[in-house]
């Protein structure tokens, strides 16, 4: 799942190809630099930082707003319309481009910080073999035939990916930065380089959906075993970014779980030296289970939680859940160690998780986006967001819009959802 606080424009650029801005270049970049910065220093990001700090320490003060454009983002700020030319320079003006549209018009709780962020330029591999997918056009589903003929040949068919980091390029990146808009927003290396480690997407790639179901039933033993092979070889995953000191902080605008800013006080450990490499219990984890909806609670607390836990014991706090509901799974992951915000899909039951979430997690709430993709109902998104307001009365409440394929070609509907939220948050939300 692709998000702009993971890959802040959109795209990886790889290529080796020099840099050599021309003076447009240079001048378009310099410019949104300067109006980025200016964001950055707006005494409103100040008050939305503590915000976020008191939010993520079990501490709200009012629920938080995130509207995420995500897939939408090409009606908002199309890739035709920029102007730079290098696709590393593409990618820089898109990303501040991105940033300044936020502010100016979505304007909800998100925070500009006054840096420019590079990530390590890593490659990671594949499990020795790849599911052949296709997909319908213009985003659509797809289907998938599983890597794996016999779940019994994982051993002889599946490797740890290997990884590899081009330490050279990202330098060479960061530095080119600097020389063109350092000056004015000081550019660093920071960057998130995975997702979710919740391990079930790979293994039905591997075996598909019904496969995993059936296993459940038909061959327990074999799929314990592919469950800690894919347990094992995360771990390996990130050991290794901890091992070659790629890691960076997340407790700033960073996006976390499935939804939800970093900003916290919480991270890196208090016993890291302000010298020392960042490690993996310095930052936010995050695992969900979305294609198991199916499974009932014991078959998920018997075949999948097991798996799960070790690789989020790694983490200083945790998230868990993304679009799956969740209400039913919840007296398992509060053995989560450091569990901090709980997923609240447009598919849970918002009472249910209202009353085991309390104020011991953030209620990390996932509106349908189906309200502003599809059509745009005013009355029916109030009638959305006070049912929420009035549910989770007294939790850490947040709002997620997110997975917004679409706007329709109507920017204006994703600002309009926020104003409705700031509205709705005002009339029916009692602290």
């Amino acid at each position: 799942m692709w998000n702009p606080h993971i890959v802040p424009a959109g795209f990886i650029v790889r290529t080796k190809e020099p840099i050599s801005p021309s003076a447009k270049e240079r001048e378009i970049l310099r410019g949104l630099a300067g109006k980025a910065r200016s964001i950055a220093d707006h005494p409103e990001m100040a008050e939305r930082k503590k915000l976020w700090k008191n939010h993520n320490g079990l501490k709200s003060e009012k629920p938080m707003i995130l509207a995420d454009p995500e897939c939408a983002w090409e009606e908002l700020v199309p890739l035709s319309e920029l102007v730079c030319v290098h696709p590393t320079l593409k990618e820089w003006e898109l990303n501040l481009r991105k940033r300044i549209f936020w502010w100016e018009n979505i304007n909800d709780d998100d925070v500009v910080e006054p840096y420019f962020d590079i990530p390590w330029v890593v490659t990671i591999g594949n499990y020795g073999v790849e599911a052949l997918k296709t997909q319908g056009e213009h985003r659509g589903s797809y289907t998938w035939k599983p890597s794996l003929n016999d779940i019994g040949d994982f051993k002889k068919v599946l490797a740890f990916r290997k990884l590899t980091v081009d330490r050279a390029l990202t330098r060479y990146q960061v530095e080119t930065a600097g020389s063109i808009f350092g000056d004015i927003l000081p550019v660093r290396i920071r960057g998130k380089y995975w997702w979710s480690v919740g391990l079930t997407l790979p293994v039905i790639e591997a075996i598909g959906l019904e496969n995993l179901m059936l296993y459940m039933y038909d061959r327990p033993d074999d799929l314990h075993a592919l469950m800690a092979w894919f347990r094992d070889e995360q771990l390996h995953v990130l050991d290794w970014f901890e091992k070659e000191g790629l890691l960076t902080d997340t407790n700033e605008n960073d996006y976390v779980g499935s939804g939800g800013i970093a900003y916290t006080d919480e991270l890196p450990q208090k016993d890291r030296n302000k010298d020392e490499p960042v490690r993996l219990k310095d930052i936010w984890g995050f695992a969900e289970s979305q294609e198991t909806v199916g499974v009932s609670p014991e078959m998920f607390e018997e075949f999948i939680f097991p798996y799960q836990a070790p690789l989020l014991e790694k983490f200083g706090l945790n998230c868990y859940g993304c679009c799956e509901p969740v209400e039913k799974r919840i007296h398992t992951l509060k053995k989560i160690p450091r569990l901090r915000r709980l997923s609240v899909s447009a598919w849970a039951d918002e009472e249910a998780c209202a009353r085991e979430i309390g104020r011991d997690y953030i209620y990390s709430r996932k509106p349908n986006p189906a309200a502003i993709c599809v059509s745009f109902n005013e009355d029916k998104i109030r009638q959305d967001l006070q049912k929420t307001l009035v549910t989770a009365r007294g939790c850490n409440l947040e709002f997620n819009m997110k997975d917004t394929h679409t706007l329709q070609g109507e920017s204006r509907r994703i600002t309009r959802w926020v104003e409705l939220a700031r509205e709705q948050i005002v009339r029916h939300w009692q602290a």
